[in-house]
């Protein structure tokens, strides 16, 4: 194995620490690398989010299984360098428990958000980490991003949909795009504008599932010095 420093077995407080916590938001097992397409949309979702910790030859129960071969490693980079767009960079240690090799990557959140990689069909999109799971990256959130790096403000006007939506999630705890265009009678690249704004805001937030997106009110001070610049 080729893939950084060993660690012996004495060192090896950390990853004891790790496998504890189970798998979160920056953390994660994989027993085995067998796809390094797929490999790369954890990878993808981490630098997108908050950046988080692989622990490759560790099951998803937390026994220690052991990488099997430098193939592993070389299947990592490929995912990191080859199916990941533009390309992860990451770092690598190597820790030893009772003769079995445990590979640890660490991966940095990004600068150039959005990363992408391939989904089921070969198709390129960008990836977040949720908890524990990897959700493709829906066009709300990638207009987020797009509005992040122009870094210029966000104007509101206070028309018949902004407050159509405001007095709905007052009333209602959720509602999605899809519902919010319909009601408002506007179309959904100008819902998705509008949710965009108010996540901008910090009037909305997105809540990313893996059976769609759903928006709610922010913290109720946010939301009444909304009210406030309206009178």
């Amino acid at each position: 194995m080729k893939s950084g420093e060993r660690y012996p077995e004495p060192d090896n407080k950390l990853l004891e620490k790790l496998i504890a916590e189970g798998e979160h938001q920056q953390l994660d097992f994989k027993f085995e690398i067998t796809d390094a397409k797929k490999l790369a949309r954890t990878i993808v979702a981490f630098t997108n989010t908050d950046g988080g910790v692989l622990l490759i030859g560790v099951k998803d129960n937390g026994a220690i299984a052991g990488v099997r071969s430098d193939e592993e490693f070389y299947m990592l980079e490929a995912a990191a360098q080859m199916y990941s767009r533009p390309e992860v960079t990451f770092s690598s240690k190597l820790f030893e428990v009772e003769g079995k090799i445990v590979l640890y990557a660490k991966i940095k959140r990004s600068e150039q958000i959005p990363h992408t990689a391939p989904d089921k069909n070969g198709k390129y999109i960008a990836f977040v980490r949720k908890n524990d799971q990897v959700l493709p990256a829906n066009n709300v959130l990638l207009k987020l991003w797009q509005q992040k790096k122009l870094k210029s403000g966000v104007t509101v006007r206070y028309s018949q949909p902004e407050e159509w939506l405001m007095r709905y999630l007052r009333e209602n705890k959720t509602i999605t795009v899809s519902a919010f265009s319909k009601h408002a009678r506007i179309p959904r690249f100008l819902a998705e504008k509008i949710m965009v704004n108010f996540i901008m805001l910090d009037l909305i937030r997105m809540d990313l599932t893996e059976k769609g997106a759903y928006y709610s009110l922010a913290d109720a001070v946010t939301v009444e010095r909304y009210y406030e610049k309206r009178l």
